[in-house]
């Protein structure tokens, strides 16, 4: 997602941009997004996925409920409806619903986790009917608990990115959001602040370029959320990160 940390892409697509550290530099020249033609996500429907047995503590199982209640305002809240104005015929973004949760203790995740090992997470979960099966605007959530690394790319959370979003397999969209253990991935905000931070940057960019650099993107600056990262605002009660728009040609 954002970022100039770039991580290495398979299959000729472009490099992952993620949520990077705080702070980042701010582009030099004005961006503007065009459309390569790809997926987007036109009523996003979300599932979150807890991972670690560290989520069923009585602090971390708080959280949950938090960041689900997040979701559920969210994703029928303005900020879906600013996206509206990256529609393109055929496929209108609008407001999108919440779908469930899901909190998986066994297996345990490793002290460092493989982006590939969210895939293999998320693929046994469909194959089992834990979460629903994958459709044109499902997306999972995976946060990671605590004190475990996130490996993408040859980049590590909490070293270089505090999240990200990709797609596997045939139509199976993603997001990663590994817990923010360190200060530059909550930039003086409490934890939950923190997330909805970085959770927000990432939606938005599914929703808008969900095969990471086939949707609408930028090719020095990256997708909506990379121009515009840890710029923040209030949507009803939840702090945000503000996203690009073409229109007004800043971010809103």
């Amino acid at each position: 997602m954002a970022g100039k940390k770039k991580a290495a892409r398979k299959h000729n697509r472009v490099p992952i941009r993620i949520v990077p550290m705080h702070p980042v530099k701010v582009a030099a020249a004005a961006p503007q997004l065009t459309y390569r033609n790809g997926p987007l996500l036109t009523n996003v429907e979300v599932f979150t996925l807890f991972w670690g047995s560290g989520w069923q503590n009585a602090l971390a199982s708080g959280l949950i409920s938090q960041v689900n209640q997040f979701f559920s305002y969210i994703v029928t809240s303005a900020l879906l409806d600013q996206l509206s104005e990256y529609s393109v015929p055929g496929k209108t973004i609008g407001q999108g619903k919440f779908t469930g949760t899901l909190t998986i203790a066994s297996p345990a995740p490793p002290s460092t986790v493989q982006d590939s090992d969210i895939q293999s997470l998320i693929q046994q979960q469909i194959n089992s009917g834990a979460v629903p099966q994958p459709g044109p605007n499902t997306l999972y959530v995976v946060f990671v608990e605590s004190g475990v690394t996130v490996e993408q790319g040859g980049s590590a959370s909490c070293q270089s990115f505090c999240g990200y979003h990709d797609s596997f397999g045939s139509q199976i969209y993603y997001g990663v959001l590994p817990y923010p253990d360190c200060s530059g991935c909550t930039a003086g905000q409490d934890v939950f602040r923190a997330l909805t931070v970085t959770t927000s940057h990432e939606l938005c960019e599914a929703i808008t370029d969900p095969v990471p650099g086939q949707g609408w993107y930028d090719d020095n600056d990256g997708e909506i959320g990379d121009i515009c990262a840890w710029k923040t605002k209030t949507v009803g009660s939840y702090t945000v990160q503000q996203e690009w728009s073409n229109q007004a040609g800043r971010c809103l």
